[in-house]
């Protein structure tokens, strides 16, 4: 992909130095049974179909819930939202954030990291104090319920 000025007539990003980024923040609970080597495989995998497409990102993974930031061509981040959808590893994905924008990425040597979470929680409580939509609410209050009953507690990173 090229961050750089778009061709004359394009006015996704003329007058900038670079085009515009879609940008799609998430969080999704994990299925039951997914695992340390799941999200491993779920990296790896990331790491090799993402710069194809010109998708950065990261992904925290922590007590059974995913939080991801990607960004990119709004067409391939929409088209991986919906491979995401489908993936049985997720549930409840709540996105938090949709924008497009003219900018520069924020990982833009990051086909996609794993950062564990500490903080998870928060993250999810913060989701949920900020959200304007009534489904995302619902969903956020699902995720920190499954959270806080602790079923999932043998998944949090050590």
């Amino acid at each position: 992909m090229n961050d750089f000025l778009p061709p004359p007539g394009d006015e996704s990003g003329a007058g900038h130095a670079y085009a515009a980024l879609y940008n799609v923040v998430y969080c999704s609970r994990a299925s039951a049974g997914v695992g340390e080597a799941d999200v491993q495989r779920i990296v790896a995998t990331a790491q090799r179909w993402n710069p194809e497409h010109g998708i950065t990102g990261m992904l925290v993974f922590g007590s059974g819930i995913f939080f991801q930031w990607l960004e990119g061509p709004r067409d391939n981040i929409r088209a991986l939202m919906g491979r995401l959808r489908a993936d049985a590893r997720h549930g409840d994905i709540v996105e938090l954030s949709e924008v497009e924008e003219v900018r520069e990425r924020l990982f833009p040597d990051w086909a996609m990291e794993l950062v564990t979470a500490d903080h998870i929680r928060e993250v999810l409580r913060d989701a949920r104090d900020n959200a304007s939509d009534a489904n995302h609410e619902r969903a956020l209050d699902r995720l920190l319920e499954h959270l806080d009953s602790g079923a999932l507690s043998g998944l949090t990173p050590a």
